[in-house]
């Protein structure tokens, strides 16, 4: 919905502002990029129906442009909306709602609308052996063509892949987590991980076994200063040009792993970097970590959002 035009200034100032707002109170940066463009949908709506002044902006208007949404195609794949995506503009918006109270001192309830039922998500947890297999994988990169990186630099890349690995899968973070992750959050002496910005704007600690900080150290001090092309840049992990690597090259690093990972089973696996979290959470409790340890550590902010592993135990782990 980013190219709905909005023709009303003050439209086009609020919206800017929503996700200033967002990034201010330290949201992901994934919600501070989408919640504006719902959001830009909904207003785009509204002038569409000869609504221009953000103080017309009430509940039965919002209930009548959800119900709007709610029956209208997807633009490009067909068919209906999902659950999961109707649920993202309600979020949008019942935070457009907390922006207007609290910075436009505009009084306004919340919007009542319920949650549709969230679509169901098919997961598959690797095992332990898989994951060892990612591993040495690593090793087994340095020997493969590299298009973009020089011969000397591979190790640095091995060294790298392993602290990715430590990272999404040892420490369970996020995709935006682990992308933000800079030099100054990895605390060594405690064994500490610290996440500034979880999802919700919500900080946390995670704790690090001895492998994973020895993964992160050896990158930190060994790989990444092979990396690096000024010595200004915070991020943890970095790209071939000495910059923050995003999001896409680091789950392309892990598709490449599970390549020469050598396991036919694995490598037919639909694996992205939120595989990792999924598959440390259901080993953590297959282990017997508490169902409210695990919530902590990953950062969920009810056990509701845990809970969708406990199943996972016993059907991927019960007969070994």
């Amino acid at each position: 919905m980013r190219k709905l035009p909005l023709q009303t200034p003050a439209f086009r100032y609020l919206e800017k502002s929503y996700g200033q707002w967002l990034d201010i109170l330290g949201y992901a940066p994934s919600t501070v990029k989408t919640f504006p463009t719902y959001i830009r949908e909904f207003l785009h709506y509204m002038e569409k129906n000869g609504y221009t002044q953000i103080n017309q902006i009430d509940i039965p208007m919002i209930k009548t442009y959800y119900q709007a949404l709610s029956q209208r195609s997807h633009q490009r794949q067909g068919g209906s909306l999902s659950n999961n995506y109707l649920n993202a503009h309600l979020n949008a918006i019942d935070r457009l709602l907390e922006y207007l109270r609290k910075q436009a001192r505009i009084e306004i309830p919340p919007s009542g609308i319920p949650k549709e039922t969230p679509n169901p998500e098919t997961i598959t947890p690797l095992t332990l052996a898989q994951v060892k297999k990612l591993y040495q994988a690593a090793d087994l990169r340095v020997e493969a063509q590299e298009e973009t990186y020089h011969r000397s630099d591979r190790p640095a890349l091995a060294l790298r892949d392993k602290a990715l690995l430590a990272v999404f899968y040892d420490c369970g973070l996020r995709r935006t987590e682990g992308e933000n992750l800079n030099l100054s959050d990895l605390h060594y002496d405690s064994r500490l991980l610290e996440v500034r910005k979880g999802k919700g704007g919500k900080p946390r600690f995670v704790p690090l076994n001895q492998s994973a900080a020895n993964h992160l150290q050896n990158y930190h001090y060994e790989g990444r200063p092979v990396l690096m092309r000024t010595g200004t840049e915070d991020a943890f992990f970095l790209n071939y040009k000495g910059q923050r690597a995003g999001g896409n090259l680091l789950n392309n690093r892990l598709k490449a792993l599970q390549h020469y990972s050598g396991d036919t089973t694995l490598q037919q696996m639909p694996l992205h970097l939120h595989v990792l979290r999924h598959s440390i959470a259901t080993h953590l409790l297959y282990h017997g970590m508490s169902l409210e340890h695990v919530s902590r550590f990953l950062g969920h902010a009810s056990l509701e959002s845990t809970q969708v592993y406990t199943h996972l135990v016993e059907q991927s782990f019960g007969e070994g």
